[in-house]
This record gives structure tokens, C-alpha cells and sequence, in this order.
């Protein structure tokens, strides 16, 4: 929530300049950039959502093609010339899902759906203040905060809505906590993490637990405030972050194990973004504190297999040093290649750093403003 509070600050301050600017239709030109040799793969490409800021209306999409090596920003006025506005105001999750391409546009309230092969739009579901999105078995669900964009200490509850994937159509909600983030789903169960970061300082400080066959809230699982990014690993683990109150309670990772529903491990490392591939659990803080009034950026890896802390970089060539506000963060499923993006300041446009396994840079290029969230494309069997 800070960083969201932080953005909307940022235009404010920026607004009248950038609307000013906003003479012609399209807000960030299109642009090709070759930064890799063409490779065959399973992974044909991968899509970057561009978060961009608050009130600027400028969320965009760009395409890597592994099948030419080139990187091509901000793909959807082309593919869409026809959407007035493009593709909204703040991006906040994208996934493929079959022959489908899922963002979550945030401030414009809805789930833009396209054609996974084009970006062709298909759609679009709304859902009040939507923040992130998972599948499974045909539906999506998505985590809603439904009440307006502000702090209020009267913020409604969030929800999860099913959406079938077919007809687009949502077909059942259900409530949860204050302000839901990431979810994620295991046998047959949706626990999604509640932050409260509207209302600091009551923070919620739970998981729901949400059964997919009558989708009613069966519990909570309390873990700690302001809860935000979840991921499932291959034993059965949540790796969830909390983002602490950016005064004395400072950002941790906790693990909690779904067939106890309890927490059973507790990392004292600060933890704004998070990715798992394999036995490791990749993640970076970026961790603001008003008493000191400064960012401490920080990289690490889990031993997820042993739940150990690696206490170790995955950036091994000093490339650290040129990231200003690390923001994105993903592993190819395949190479496991990792790519880590740089948000600068929020305003201006972003960088996207490609590092190998071993943690050295192999290539970067330009993206829009605030670079934030990855999606795969896999090649159908």
C-alpha cells in the first residue's frame, strides 16, 4: 500500500505535465528492440504489464519473442486500434490461461481479456478495485478490494469473484478479509492474503481459506499485518510476505503449511516481491520506514525443500548497483533464466535486466513506466 500511496503522490505532482503531453492517441510509441539471438523453446514468450501511475492512464503492454530475440514495447494500440484510452489506469496482474491473456487493470476496474497468440482483445470483466488473479479447472478467480482507491478506516471487506473462463461471465463471489492480495490454489482450496492497507494502523493480518466446491470462507489463518504477495510450492508450502507497518514492525516471509493450516516457519528478511521455481523461493525488499525515512533494498533466496535462508544474492555480477527500485521479479520456468525490473521513479520509464542461473546480466532494454508483472507463454502440447 505505501508504494501505491507513494505513486499517487508522484503524479500529483507530475499530473498537469503529463496530461499536457497527451496530445496524440497513442501514450507510449511503440517500439522493437533485438536484444538476444532467436532461440527455440517451450517457452515461445513472455508478456511484461506496465503498471504506470495513478491517474495517468497509461498501463501498457510489451512482448518478448524468444523466437526472434526481439523485445517489442507496448503492443496493445497496435493490436487494438480501436480501444479508446487503450488498456486503462494501473496494471495490476497478468496471466495466460489456455488461448487466453488475462490483465488486471486496477483503477479502471476491470480484467481485460485478449487472445494469447495476438493481443487481440476479447473482453472485459468488471470488477470493482481487482487486484490479482489465479486458475483452475476452466474458472478465474480474482481478489477485489470492491471500495473505492483511498485510506479509510471504514473500508469495506474484499471478495473473490469465479469468473468462467468460456463466457467470461463472473458466476460466484465470496467474501474475505480487508484489502485481498495474492491467492494462490491447493487441493481444491483458494487462500488469498489479506493486507488491510486501507486501514493502517488496523491492519488485517490473515489468509483466507476459501473451499472451491460450495465457495464459502471456511477460516482464517493468522500470520502477520499487511499481508501481500502469496506463492505455493511443490510441498504444500505458502511462502507469504508481510510488509510490516513501515515503523517498528518490519517486512518478514512466513511459511504455512495447508494440510495444518499454521504457520510453521518464520524468515526476518524483508520481502516485496517473490517468485518460486523449483526447490527456490526468489525475492527482493525493497522495504521503506518512516522513522528513518530511507529504502532498504535487499535480495535473497529460500531453500524451499529445507526451508533454509540462503543468505545470498541471485544477482552475482555487482549488477544490483544499477537498479534503482527493483519492482518485478520472475524465473522462466524453462531456462530459469531470472528477470528482475527496475521501477526508477515511478514516472518515467522502466528497465527489464535479464540474468542467467548463475546470476549474471545478459541482456536489458527499456519498458514502460513502472515494469512490474511477467507471464510466460508455453507452447501447447
Amino acid at each position: 500500500m505505501f508504494t501505491r500511496i507513494h505513486k499517487v503522490v508522484a503524479v500529483l505532482l507530475l499530473v498537469s505535465y503529463t496530461i499536457s503531453c497527451r496530445k496524440d492517441d497513442t501514450v507510449v510509441p511503440p517500439v522493437t528492440t533485438p536484444v538476444d539471438t532467436a532461440k527455440i523453446s517451450v517457452v515461445k514468450g513472455f508478456y511484461l504489464l506496465n503498471e504506470a501511475n495513478m491517474g495517468s492512464n497509461k498501463a501498457s503492454i510489451d512482448y518478448y519473442d524468444y523466437t526472434t530475440g526481439n523485445y517489442n514495447k507496448n503492443i496493445y494500440p497496435t493490436a487494438n486500434p480501436g480501444v479508446v484510452k487503450e488498456l486503462g489506469d494501473v496494471g495490476n496482474d497478468i496471466r495466460v490461461y489456455g488461448s487466453k491473456l488475462y490483465a488486471v487493470i486496477n483503477v479502471s476496474n476491470k480484467v481485460e481479456v485478449m487472445d494469447v497468440k495476438t493481443a487481440k482483445r476479447l473482453g472485459q470483466i468488471d470488477i470493482p478495485n481487482c487486484r490479482y488473479i489465479t486458475f483452475a479447472n476452466g474458472k478465474a478467480y480474482v481478489s477485489a478490494y470492491t471500495g473505492p482507491v483511498s485510506i479509510d478506516p471504514n473500508a469495506p471487506l474484499g471478495l473473490v469473484a469465479e469468473i468462467d473462463t468460456a463466457s467470461l461471465a463472473i458466476t460466484r463471489e465470496v467474501s474475505v478479509g480487508y484489502q485481498p492480495e495474492e491467492l494462490a490454489i491447493v487441493d481444491n482450496k483458494i487462500y488469498v492474503a489479506n493486507s488491510g492497507g486501507y486501514r493502517p494502523p488496523n491492519y488485517d493480518s490473515t489468509i483466507s481459506v476459501i473451499d472451491i466446491s460450495s465457495f464459502r470462507e471456511l477460516k482464517k489463518i493468522n500470520v502477520a499485518i499487511n499481508l501481500h504477495r502469496l506463492k505455493a510450492d511443490r510441498y504444500g508450502h505458502l511462502i507469504v510476505t508481510s510488509r510490516g507497518d513501515y515503523y517498528n514492525t518490519p517486512s518478514k516471509v512466513f511459511v504455512v503449511d495447508t494440510k495444518t493450516e499454521t504457520v510453521i516457519h518464520r524468515f526476518d528478511i524483508a520481502g516485496s516481491n517473490l517468485a518460486v521455481a523449483g526447490d527456490t523461493a526468489f525475492l527482493y525488499g525493497s522495504e521503506f520506514n518512516y522513522n528513518t525515512g530511507s529504502f532498504e533494498v535487499t535480495y535473497n533466496m529460500i531453500d524451499l525443500k529445507n526451508l533454509q535462508l540462503l543468505n545470498k544474492s541471485f544477482i552475482t555480477d555487482g549488477t544490483e548497483a544499477e537498479i534503482q527500485m527493483p519492482y518485478g521479479l520472475a524465473v522462466n520456468p524453462v531456462t530459469r533464466d531470472i528477470f528482475v525490473t527496475d521501477a526508477k521513479d515511478y514516472v518515467s520509464p522502466g528497465t527489464l535486466f535479464c540474468f542467467d542461473p548463475s546470476g549474471k546480466k545478459k541482456w536489458s532494454v527499456t519498458t514502460g513506466d513502472i515494469p512490474a508483472h511477467i507471464a510466460f507463454v508455453i507452447e501447447e502440447e
